[in-house]
């Protein structure tokens, strides 16, 4: 029998969705194009599957507080969200024809979808729910603002103007935004306004309770606009904008569309890696669902690079979340 995950209670509750954080780490620096170029493709070295660490990394404190929040063992929120999975074959469906729209092994998205759900928040009974839930959220005035200065008014600002400058895809263009909120504005006051220490994400993307992400991936809306123009690429569906918050919480939550998003985001993981790591992480769920939970790619794609080069590192190594999806790989393949 594999480690047995960490207990925090024993009674399941009734699940509701949660509404509270991804993750967030440094902001990311993605390259306006974020396609695989075939010199990339040549020189990736395939990472082996399975784990690095032989035991599970330390737990974060903000997982287990919420896990003992909802009385739920990490085990039974494990089981039940498989439970869903395999109990909802048109969910199925869905995700292996969204994976194959991306190039992606369907694998990685239900990697995802598990440890979100397994040590962030508990499952609904199916994704119908969580459509059902996003059509609460239609009649909610939502406004992504500061204040009362919008945030695209916000970062037409001079100190964004690189950001703005040339034909910038909407992954470079909003993550280049988060990196110069850090220097430029958080924890300082700029124009006779005090801005908050908190992240990009957190300032302008919270208007709902304190949650940052949602819906069956928990995305967070800076995350899908970020996706924009890929999933707009591929799907079809429109490009979003931050003056649209009904249409970016609608492609959020309703799971029709946020599976495009999720597999985005994994698909910019596997190309960030390949591109800037020369690795290629495509076989190894463990390591997408560990870069689905902390975010910045291409950031951690280049400090990769680094540690790989001065000898620290050999392979990227699977955190806390994405060490589940690998030591249960054999229960969430049985899923397709």
């Amino acid at each position: 029998m594999t480690p047995s995950l960490a207990k925090i209670g024993a009674t399941r509750l009734t699940a509701a969705l949660g509404i509270a954080a991804l993750m967030l780490a440094a902001p990311v620096q993605a390259p306006a194009t974020v396609g695989v170029g075939a010199h990339a493709l040549q020189a990736a070295t395939l990472v082996p599957e399975g784990n690095r660490n032989a035991r599970q990394p330390k737990i974060p404190f903000a997982s287990a507080r919420r896990t003992a929040a909802s009385n739920s063992a990490y085990d039974a929120k494990f089981d039940r969200i498989v439970a869903v999975l395999r109990r909802d074959t048109r969910l199925m469906r869905n995700i292996k024809r969204v994976a194959d729209s991306y190039g992606i092994d369907p694998i990685h998205m239900i990697g995802a979808i598990v440890g979100e759900h397994t040590y962030n928040y508990d499952s609904l009974d199916s994704a119908q729910s969580y459509y059902v839930k996003a059509l609460a959220y239609a009649g909610i005035r939502i406004e992504f603002a500061f204040g009362d200065e919008h945030v695209e008014d916000f970062v037409q600002r001079p100190e964004f103007e690189r950001c703005n400058a040339g034909k910038r895809d909407s992954n470079a263009r909003w993550s280049c935004y988060q990196r110069y909120w850090n220097s430029r504005f958080r924890n300082r006051q700029v124009d006779g306004v005090r801005y908050p220490d908190k992240t990009f994400n957190e300032t302008f993307f919270q208007p709902l309770f304190a949650g940052q992400s949602f819906g069956l991936g928990q995305l967070s809306p800076l995350t899908v606009l970020k996706m924009s123009d890929r999933v707009a690429r591929v799907s079809g569906f429109r490009k979003l904008t931050a003056r649209d918050a009904q249409e970016v919480y609608r492609s959020t939550m309703d799971p029709a569309r946020s599976l495009h998003y999720m597999a985005a985001v994994l698909r910019d993981a596997i190309d960030a890696y390949r591109q800037v790591g020369g690795v290629d992480i495509s076989k190894n769920p463990g390591i997408t669902a560990t870069l689905y939970n902390l975010g910045d790619p291409w950031t951690r794609a280049a400090q990769y690079k680094r540690r790989r080069a001065s000898g620290q590192a050999r392979w990227p190594e699977e955190n806390y979340y994405g060490w589940l999806v690998n030591d249960r790989i054999e229960t969430l393949r049985g899923l397709l």
